[in-house]
């Protein structure tokens, strides 16, 4: 169904007492900050930004090299960017969803399915071999549909995909709702291999292990500047250095060091909300009970999903772009959105109108026009980077980190070899045209959504052309 567009006054008393704050990082269990670098130092790895890439990197480099000496180096705290901002939904496809990676890289979707499952399964055999505790359920999503136009495609889909060995099943109208009952529910796709966790107590635990491995980790240390040095990378910091023999880019949506990367990627703000705990009545009404993640089939979709203690995390729709890739906490909040969200909750759920939200937040995803991930090398192979995830990394980033550390050790192997690594997305144009483009495509995926799934001219050149924007 097309959601409102505005709040009403009643629904905005629901928020009148969130948190601006990550629901996932309010949490006492939270580790001290790491401190800051104030010296010059040397390493043979230096990786920049303590998310889940470079956690994963870090961690995976001294699993093959023990002696390795591994610097992680984060502007804020672990897990303070997109990595505590996300809903915490891990799923096996590293190229944001089976459709899109069979459209973009047919001849290899085989091999590009194995590895992702290999590397959902290896995200979860790591979490239970180092005892980390992050709720982690495999679950699985439902991905509902809400509009009649939706129903024939994505009926279609499980035979699709069954041809190339995935299983995801297709649920009627009361089937779904048996599931998780919304009134605006007409059926649904779910896919059984999704995982659900929590993912700031998935990075602060990666994190326990990288420090119990002999990886030395700063916080509060922004990387100013990268130089090359005869066969060393320097890492300039505001009251320190590092010399590496290579290094890691893990920056996601921050401005990137290397200035080109700026060409591949807009950062846009997604923002989310978070309920109380829910009452046993309220619980009952919504039924919920498998605590699978849900996420609807709009092109502006929601994602949301239920906690440990029993709340409602509601995220999405909004995807907000400012002007020459802006990024900053200024843009962490926006109560708009908030109200937005709100009433969009409750046409989805009028059972639970009352109940309020506690926490609001807002955060940048790394947005590629392929939707997924991408890689390179610079200063001669010493520097690596992975970025463009597009909102589906905390599966993801596992299998980045990977292709990284292959790229900077000169590793020929299947992931190497494979074409999604070689290429790079399309560029997005230069302002002024950027922000035009996004608007443009933003009021036309909004259009469509409200016009039984018919796509402009315009969004149907960026489908010709295997270009898109997303969250």
């Amino acid at each position: 169904m097309p959601f409102a567009r505005r709040p009403c006054p009643q629904t905005l008393t629901s928020l009148a007492d969130i948190a601006p704050t990550p629901f996932w990082l309010d949490d006492p269990s939270r580790p001290d900050p790491a401190p800051a670098l104030t010296s010059s130092t040397s390493a043979d790895l230096v990786i920049v930004g303590a998310g889940f890439t470079g956690l994963w990197a870090a961690l995976l480099a001294k699993e093959v090299d023990a002696s390795r000496d591994v610097i992680i180096l984060e502007a804020g705290e672990t897990a303070s960017g997109a990595s505590g901002r996300n809903g915490g939904f891990v799923n096996a496809s590293l190229t944001h969803g089976f459709v899109n990676g069979l459209e973009r890289w047919p001849n290899e979707i085989r091999s590009l399915l194995a590895l992702g499952h290999a590397n959902l399964n290896a995200i979860e055999s790591t979490v239970a071999r180092l005892g980390i505790d992050c709720d982690l359920l495999r679950s699985g999503e439902l991905t509902v549909a809400t509009e009649p136009y939706q129903l024939d495609e994505m009926r279609a889909e499980p035979a699709i995909a069954a041809a190339y060995g995935e299983t995801i099943q297709w649920f009627e109208r009361e089937e779904t709702r048996a599931l998780v009952n919304s009134s605006t529910y007409l059926g649904a796709l779910y896919d059984p291999s999704v995982i659900m966790l929590n993912p700031a107590r998935l990075a602060w635990g990666l994190r326990k292990a990288c420090l119990d491995a002999g990886v030395r980790i700063h916080e509060s240390t922004s990387v100013t500047a990268l130089e090359r040095e005869e066969n060393l990378i320097v890492a300039r910091t505001a009251h320190g250095q590092v010399r590496a023999r290579r290094v890691a880019l893990a920056t996601n949506a921050f401005p990137p060091l290397l200035k080109r990367l700026s060409h591949y990627i807009v950062p846009v703000y997604d923002y989310a909300l978070v309920t109380e705990p829910l009452s046993a009545a309220q619980r009952e009404s919504i039924g919920w009970k498998n605590r699978q993640g849900v996420g609807d089939a709009g092109n502006l979709f929601h994602y949301y999903r239920t906690t440990a203690d029993g709340r409602v995390l509601w995220g999405g729709y909004d995807a907000i772009y400012h002007w020459n890739n802006g990024f900053g906490t200024q843009f962490e909040t926006d109560r708009e959105s908030f109200g937005r969200l709100a009433e969009h909750f409750f046409e989805t759920f009028p059972q639970l109108e009352g109940l309020r939200f506690t926490h609001g937040w807002g955060g940048a995803i790394d947005t590629s026009s392929r939707f997924s991930v991408f890689w390179g090398t610079a200063h001669r192979g010493r520097v690596a980077y992975a970025l463009g995830y597009t909102g589906l990394g905390v599966g993801a980033s596992r299998f980045g980190a990977q292709v990284m550390l292959d790229l900077l050790d000169g590793n020929d192997n299947e992931r190497t070899r494979l074409q999604m690594a070689r290429s790079k997305p399309l560029p997005f144009p230069p302002e002024p045209l950027r922000s035009a483009v996004v608007g443009w495509t933003q009021r036309d995926l909004d259009q469509a959504d409200r016009n039984e799934g018919r796509r402009s001219l315009w969004l149907r050149l960026l489908d010709s052309m295997g270009l898109g924007f997303d969250s």
